[in-house]
């Protein structure tokens, strides 16, 4: 007679040897229950309700209308995150498309010049979780941040020089390069971007939030007596007419006022910085 242990004995799941069936990576499990899956959604697509095989499931139009819908929004969600979610990390990466049209958002890294900085690209700011979610934080090491930043170029003024490529520093450069810093390091600003220049900087209006009001930072500085409207033959910037009014008019107020720079413009040897670059040439970014 039949042992009844012998049925439980015989279901009992029998334990596998490692050396015969080694345990499946990560990647083999998640391909195998992919599969799973999809073979699951097949039978549920191709079964009627009573139980019935029903292979011409796949040509009935609820099904058609459902693949349309769900490829469309991918498409739509595709080219959403192109165009305003993805990050640029250089201004050789900015699309042509976005000169002259868009902005972009960032996080100042670091203030190189009295007119120019770097920005870290974080496309919507807060609201995509940039500076709260432990992996969108903007990097601070110079390492994680190299080939990371944007070079932005402040568009239509002109900052006293500092010493560089054997030139000597003009006066006011140190003290303009401390007033950019603190106006703008650090935070987050916006450039309505224009062109890229040929020392690959983006030439850009930028704006930064002083409280509740924004701020044109090229603007400020003429204001402030630290910068000059750019003056040059070709290749002027100013983004558009009214811009270049309003700084023009910035520019004449801070010489009656004797601001900055302009607090020197009566002794020898005083030039501006467009009259700096004309005796030393212009073969470098400036």
């Amino acid at each position: 007679m039949r042992n009844p242990l012998d049925f439980f004995r015989s279901s009992a799941p029998k334990e596998e040897d490692p050396s015969t069936n080694p345990p499946k990576s990560l990647t083999e499990q998640a391909a195998q229950a992919t599969q799973e899956a999809a073979e699951r959604l097949h039978r549920q697509l191709t079964t009627t309700a009573d139980g019935v095989s029903n292979n011409n499931a796949f040509a009935q139009p609820e099904t058609y209308v459902a693949a349309v819908v769900l490829t469309t929004a991918a498409l739509v969600l595709r080219r959403f995150y192109k165009s305003h979610l993805r990050r640029i990390p250089q201004a050789t990466d900015i699309p042509a498309r976005f000169l002259r049209s868009r902005s972009i958002f960032g996080r100042v890294a670091s203030v190189g010049d009295g007119d120019n900085f770097r920005l870290y690209h974080t496309p919507g700011g807060l609201l995509t979780g940039w500076g709260i979610l432990p992996w969108r934080r903007v990097p601070t090491a110079k390492k994680a941040l190299q080939n990371q930043t944007i070079h932005v170029r402040l568009a239509g003024i002109d900052a006293p020089e500092l010493p560089h490529f054997g030139r000597p520093e003009q006066p006011y450069a140190q003290d303009a390069l401390n007033w950019l810093t603190g106006y703008i390091g650090e935070r987050r600003v916006r450039a309505y971007v224009y062109k890229q220049d040929q020392y690959s900087r983006v030439v850009a209006t930028v704006f930064v939030r002083k409280w509740l009001l924004r701020r044109d930072v090229g603007l400020q500085m003429l204001r402030e007596g630290f910068a000059t409207v750019y003056e040059a033959n070709t290749g002027a910037e100013f983004g558009t007419k009214q811009t270049e009014e309003k700084y023009r008019k910035a520019e004449q107020w801070a010489k009656f006022r004797r601001k900055g720079l302009w607090a020197g413009r009566k002794d020898a040897g005083f030039e501006t910085p467009g009259e700096y670059k004309k005796r030393f040439g212009s073969g470098s970014p400036v």
